[in-house]
């Protein structure tokens, strides 16, 4: 296995696999990612070419978030019975498939079946869980750090592919870009195949920062239940307060990041003359702002109090989306909106992982947040399908725009109820 010798290659430099397993999570969750927002480029082709509604073609994409979304618990059960690169492989090559077929698709319903359902369920097996997983498996210190890096990854996978997309799309055609991300996607496959491993015990290593001499505990029986364990989570999960305050404010995060922004704002560019390509280019710069504001997050979880990290991250990005109407959508207005947005797109995560720690326990966090995040991703749903009914109804994206904002004021506030009692002052 080539695993074997790059663990012995990288132990020579005093290297740790922990970072080779961080590389090849960094790339899986990047192609992923953009997997799952490549159609907001495609939302217009498609109108062009089939005559659908955005409306129609939001629905499918709600369908994607949802299943993307509630996927998360059941992906972090999968992954501790049968091993992080035989589900993580399983759902590239679900997703690959899925897209391929959708190159010769003619009809809505195709469209819902295999952009919404197949590369739902696909994304969601590989969504933030695995990040989380290989963190807590593979670090034993700078946890933090490394959820904000392999965060920013599938948050700026998401946009910075885009202009690429949209370029491919607007010379050759839809059908092209989603070529190539078929091709992207083959790529993350050989590299989990041949590079990816469970646990450090699989390799005779101890996790990053163990400096420890006992032996390492035993991994749990690999024929646990998987619905058990998602289910049993989640009900003993829903006992508490802060699950449902972390559910909801997450729920907030989604229909004010992927839900609205992600798919939305090249159409809703489009609307106020801004070529599309610009548009995608815009997206991509809060790709790269995103990208240094979640590792920035993922260090500042480690030091500081997640509540009041949170309050300011969601407080801020109401504060841009309610700005962002009257920047006239001229140049510099939006490049302001991109620096200010992209630092807080997804700034959220490495708090709320780290709380969710503190106050679930490091064995079940995986599956507690895995229900939070599917809160994330229904909040997507509802957004992508709400911006778009009300642009094909009130022929405007800007009220969609305002309500997300204002909601992002509201998560800010409920935010702080979290009681900061000795588990979740843990995470501060």
């Amino acid at each position: 296995m080539i695993s074997g010798w790059l663990s012995t290659a990288l132990a020579r430099r005093n290297i740790h696999y922990g970072w080779a397993m961080i590389a090849v999570t960094f790339v899986t969750a990047l192609v992923s990612a953009a997997a799952v927002g490549a159609p907001g480029v495609f939302i217009v082709p498609l109108q062009k070419e089939f005559g659908w509604s955005t409306a129609e073609i939001s629905s499918a994409m709600s369908i994607r978030f949802v299943l993307f979304g509630l996927m998360a618990p059941f992906a972090a059960a999968l992954m501790n019975r049968y091993g992080l690169r035989n589900v993580t492989l399983t759902a590239l090559l679900i997703v690959v498939a899925s897209l391929i077929l959708s190159l010769g698709m003619t009809q809505l319903w195709q469209l819902v079946a295999l952009w919404g359902f197949a590369v739902g369920v696909g994304t969601g097996m590989t969504a933030l869980v695995l990040g989380a997983t290989v963190a807590s498996r593979w670090f034993k210190e700078r946890r933090g750090l490394v959820i904000g890096i392999l965060t920013a990854s599938a948050a700026t996978g998401q946009l910075i592919f885009l202009p690429i997309l949209a370029s491919i799309t607007a010379q050759a055609g839809w059908r092209w870009a989603l070529a190539l991300m078929c091709v992207m996607l083959a790529i993350a496959a050989a590299g989990v195949l041949l590079v990816m491993r469970d646990r450090p015990s699989d390799l005779d290593l101890r996790p990053f920062g163990d400096t420890g001499t006992d032996p390492l505990p035993a991994p749990p029986p690999a024929n646990a239940p998987i619905m058990a364990a998602a289910l049993g989570a989640l009900r003993d999960a829903a006992k508490t307060k802060v699950f449902w305050i972390l559910f909801a404010t997450f729920f907030i995060c989604g229909a004010s990041t992927n839900g609205l922004v992600q798919v939305h704002l090249i159409p809703m560019c489009l609307d106020f003359g801004i070529p599309e390509l610009q548009a995608a280019g815009l997206l991509a710069a809060m790709g790269v702002f995103d990208f240094v504001g979640t590792i920035a997050s993922g260090w500042l979880s480690d030091r500081y109090d997640n509540r009041y990290l949170l309050f300011w991250y969601y407080g801020l990005r109401g504060l841009s989306l309610l700005a962002l109407p009257f920047t006239d959508f001229t140049f510099y207005g939006l490049s302001l909106f991109a620096l200010f947005y992209g630092l807080d797109w997804i700034a959220t995560v490495p708090p709320t992982v780290r709380l969710t720690a503190a106050r679930f326990g490091a064995e079940r966090a995986g599956l507690v947040f895995g229900w939070i995040f599917a809160g994330h991703q229904l909040g997507a749903a509802t957004a992508a399908f709400g911006a778009g009914l009300s642009r094909t109804v009130l022929l405007s994206y800007l009220p969609a725009f305002f309500a997300a904002g204002a909601l992002c004021i509201i998560a800010a506030v409920i935010v702080l109820a979290i009681s900061k009692d000795k588990k979740v002052a843990a995470a501060s």
